[in-house]
């Protein structure tokens, strides 16, 4: 079945867990799946996943999302569903046996920055302006590249295995799609590739992965997936539980490029900002590369129709996760939602500062050695006002992503729209609002990672106007407060994280 009858099944495989929806065209969604996803912390600062678990997590959530909506059985599935979608945590790097599909070594997730030495030693070695100008990046630990060098250099037989062709290079897309097609589609898609430090992305009319940035990264191109257009075709489902045979996959994108393109951000300007395992904001300029001179990154987007564009984007890695540290190492609180009721039973954080750089800071300073600290603390600080100073080290990260974008020539938008589990605190929204100065609009689906993933498998399925309803905004927060107190309030931010930088 196609056409505005037709469901989709968008998988978002993200760090911390897996989400499924059956979506209908209107954004509705059928049916939902969760599953959390291990993580692995074997060093200081390293973060791994096992690749069985994301692939486990991503079909569990898939399986219970078809469930909910009313599908018993395959043959229900086939009538019903026309389409998967997918998105992923970005730049999460894997490496496979092409024979066996085995993977060589844990993934190696983004947030993981065991890779610092070797990009020091290459920003030393004067190649930051080049590789900054030719993909939008910087060389960051964040990336892909520097994660593929430290396997081929650490892996035993690794880097010859490659050269030969034995071996496969994914982002978790390309690990999802691979699994899915049973092995016989390696595919990519421009919003992931652009986000490898491999693929040169300053001409979208020419771009690709560059045999120059292969070299510097001492990665053969025989490991390279082939990267195709996001609202296009990624193949079949073969031989997978659960899924139909011949089901196609039709739309790939990385998380935050699926973000902004389930807020129907497309025009030049439109600014989201995504609340998750680290926070990301990005402004699209469309056929427009801006090159930042204030700490952001070019990416790779979709454009209306899924085809490539551009945006500016600042990454924030730890937002979300620190409510997680809040629950989980500290006991401060049971739940993660419970973090909003302890945050208001205090006025404010009692002029301290929590500057979450656990795995360094991103966007727009790149300080891989930084370190996070609670400071400003006196006799009364307590429970509530350390939880109130993480949601404001939260609104504070964005405002800064922001100014950036701003400064680099980004129009100051009317709104913000805002997307993520976190946006269910309403007193984070509000913080929001207040650091930036301008309406935080929360959009009725705040899934809107997965709703991309399943909005550009209808746009590849030829149905227009699809997620329209979804995208509608259910609540706006406005800005309290005086500019002369935000600032202030900025000021005394950048002194904390100051306090920290390496």
């Amino acid at each position: 079945m196609t056409g505005k009858s037709a469901w989709v099944l968008a998988i978002d495989e993200g760090t911390t867990g897996a989400t499924a929806l059956v979506l209908d065209a209107t954004g509705r969604v059928r049916g939902r799946g969760t599953r959390e996803i291990p993580q692995h912390y074997p060093r200081p600062g390293w973060v791994e996943h096992a690749p069985e678990d994301l692939w486990g997590a991503s079909l569990a959530a898939a399986r219970q999302a078809l469930s909910r909506a009313g599908l018993r059985g395959v043959k229900d599935v086939a009538r019903r569903v026309a389409a998967i979608g997918l998105t992923n945590q970005r730049e999460t790097t894997l490496v496979w046996d092409r024979a066996t599909g085995r993977p060589i070594h844990r993934a190696i997730v983004w947030q993981c920055r065991r890779t610092a030495e070797i990009c020091a030693a290459l920003r030393r070695a004067g190649h930051e302006a080049r590789v900054r100008r030719w993909t939008g990046l910087v060389l960051d630990p964040y990336f892909s590249g520097s994660k593929l060098l430290w396997l081929w250099r650490n892996v035993p037989k690794a880097a010859r295995r490659a050269a030969a062709g034995d071996l496969a290079f994914g982002t978790v897309d390309t690990w999802l799609v691979w699994k899915l097609t049973g092995g016989r589609v390696h595919a990519t898609d421009p919003t992931n590739a652009s986000r490898t430090l491999l693929y040169r992305s300053d001409r979208l009319t020419h771009a690709a992965f560059d045999d120059a940035l292969l070299d510097l990264f001492e990665t053969p191109r025989a490991v390279l997936p082939e990267v195709r257009p996001s609202a296009g075709d990624f193949g079949v489902v073969k031989g997978v539980a659960g899924l139909p045979d011949g089901l196609p996959i039709l739309g790939v994108a990385g998380d935050q490029q699926a973000a902004l393109f389930g807020q129907g951000c497309t025009t030049p300007g439109a600014t989201k900002n995504t609340y998750g395992t680290g926070c990301f904001l990005m402004t699209y300029t469309g056929a427009r590369r801006a090159a930042s001179r204030h700490g952001l990154l070019t990416t790779v987007v979709c454009d209306a129709r899924g085809g490539a564009a551009y945006a500016l984007e600042g990454a924030v890695f730890i937002a979300g996760a620190a409510v997680q540290w809040l629950r989980d190492e500290l006991g401060v609180i049971a739940r993660a939602a419970d973090v909003e009721a302890l945050a208001k039973s205090v006025p404010d954080a009692l002029g301290t500062h929590f500057v979450p750089a656990f795995v360094g800071l991103g966007a727009p300073y790149w300080d891989a050695a930084a370190r996070g600290a609670w400071v400003g603390l006196t006799r009364g600080a307590g429970r509530g006002h350390l939880a109130r100073a993480v949601l404001d080290s939260i609104a504070w990260q964005s405002r800064e992503l922001m100014d950036a974008a701003i400064q680099d020539g980004a129009p100051r938008p009317r709104e913000l729209r805002v997307d993520g589990g976190a946006t269910a605190n309403d007193l984070l929204m509000q913080i929001q609002a207040d650091a930036l100065g301008v309406p935080v609009a929360r959009p009725a689906m705040v899934e809107t990672t997965a709703l991309g993933a399943g909005l550009l498998a209808f746009a590849a399925l030829g149905v227009s106007g699809a997620g329209r309803a979804a995208q509608r905004v259910a609540k706006r927060f406005r800005p309290r407060g005086t500019r002369a107190e935000r600032e202030r309030g900025l000021a005394a931010w950048r002194a904390a994280v100051a306090r920290v930088r390496s």
